[in-house]
């Protein structure tokens, strides 16, 4: 009897390599340098690829993404303070790393649905996420801060690339509901009708959680599945201590050849080519061409987080020479230059920034401790008997020491004279 089962790679029939193909036909797979559109010096370059995204970019939302930026870097200031102070139990800056979140950010649309790590604070502002909400975990009075369903900007994952199969998942959802919608238009005749808009995903991870098993993963099952996922990496050189040349001895984002879809690699202190970059990657994906690899050649120019001295692992004239590639430098350079902002602007930009972080630190120090008893009321959706048990023994357990504030104090009131 015939089989209708598949081959396999070893039967000496030809294997299909069209996705390889595919891929080495793509930006970024070749051995072209970084894409990079605007230089430290402020001025703006050309790329036979995304010059042409650069250039759909007015001067309004040119100085968007330096509002937007200084604004981050103002309220990454703040929140490193309030921690200082004993407001935060933790901070994760992000300095450095501006043009990265908030280029990549401003590309998505609205229907697309962003998974971040714990550091995408710039991705949150573009996505409308109250930035005071995001201080509630580092408080720890939440265990998030925010609804996903109101923003589609997921909750933060503070384990190194959890997120990248959650994201995938959510990637090979939306693309079985697209095709559910079409079957459904097609049966009931009103394929004619408007269309929803297509939908991606983007989930952001850094350099050291690349080493992790789960990214590999993800990236498998995405290329087997076509899922419309966008893998942004920001490669800011330190997985807190270890370098990233420990990480990879090959750019990050030729990995995604093995995978079979395009990886490219992008200037991530240059905020017109990433975003020019992650609106092809998104188009990419949502078009039902696959995932893509962005990988953002950025920087961490301060500490992993408020615990961490990066004094102890690497030399101070590196961090010099990062600086000197500031984000927001290049692009008020190239703002001036061109006539888009004057001192106003930048001035107003200034107040914004101060405004925002009064407005932080008002709400941080006004956020009040929760209930510990909500713990267990959010444990299952359904009271369940074992955390009924608990809660009655805490209950005993804290009326305990009620009782002896008051066997105290009635001490001291016999011993008054």
């Amino acid at each position: 009897m015939g089989t209708h089962l598949p081959s396999t790679e070893f039967d000496g029939t030809d294997m299909d390599d069209h996705l390889e193909a595919e891929a080495e036909a793509q930006p970024g797979n070749s051995a072209a340098p970084m894409v990079e559109l605007l230089g430290p010096d402020g001025r703006l370059g050309f790329d036979p690829v995304f010059s042409e995204y650069a250039a759909r970019l007015n001067p309004e939302k040119l100085r968007g993404f330096y509002a937007d930026m200084a604004k981050i870097r103002r309220f990454d200031v703040e929140a490193t303070a309030l921690q200082r102070q004993g407001q935060l139990a933790l901070w994760v800056p992000l300095t450095g790393q501006e043009a990265a979140q908030i280029g990549s950010g401003r590309a998505s649309q609205p229907q697309d649905y962003i998974f971040p790590t714990y550091r995408e604070h710039g991705v949150a502002l573009t996505r409308n996420v109250d930035l005071a909400e995001l201080l509630r975990q580092f408080r720890g009075v939440s265990n998030g801060g925010w609804n996903p369903k109101d923003t589609n900007f997921h909750l933060y994952t503070l384990v190194l690339a959890a997120q990248t199969p959650h994201a995938v998942g959510y990637a090979m959802g939306i693309q079985r509901d697209q095709k559910l919608a079409a079957a459904a238009a097609a049966a009931d005749g009103s394929v004619g009708g408007a269309p929803e808009p297509k939908a991606a995903v983007v989930v952001y991870f850094g350099d050291g959680a690349s080493s992790e098993g789960d990214v590999h993963e993800s990236m498998v099952f995405a290329s087997s599945y076509n899922a419309p996922v966008v893998f942004f990496c920001q490669n800011n050189h330190w997985a807190i201590s270890v370098p990233s040349s420990v990480q990879t001895r090959i750019p990050l984002a030729n990995r995604a050849k093995g995978y079979g879809f395009p990886g490219i690699r992008v200037d991530g202190n240059d905020v017109i080519a990433v975003h020019a970059v992650t609106e092809w990657a998104l188009d990419h994906a949502r078009e039902g061409k696959g995932p893509v690899l962005i990988e953002a050649f950025t920087y961490r120019v301060g500490a992993h987080t408020t615990a961490d001295d990066p004094g102890k692992y690497r030399e101070s004239a590196e961090e010099d020479r990062w600086r000197a590639k500031d984000p927001l430098e290049r692009l008020e350079k190239y703002l001036r230059a061109e006539g888009m902002a004057d001192d106003a602007f930048f001035a107003q930009v200034r107040a914004d920034g101060d405004e925002l972080a009064a407005y932080v630190r008002m709400t941080t120090h006004e956020l009040e401790t929760p209930d510990i008893r909500t713990a267990f009321a959010n444990t299952y959706v359904e009271a369940h008997p074992l955390v009924a048990e608990e809660l009655a023994w805490f209950e005993e357990y804290s009326a305990g020491f009620a009782d002896a504030d008051e066997t105290e104090s009635e001490a001291a009131g016999t011993a008054s004279p």
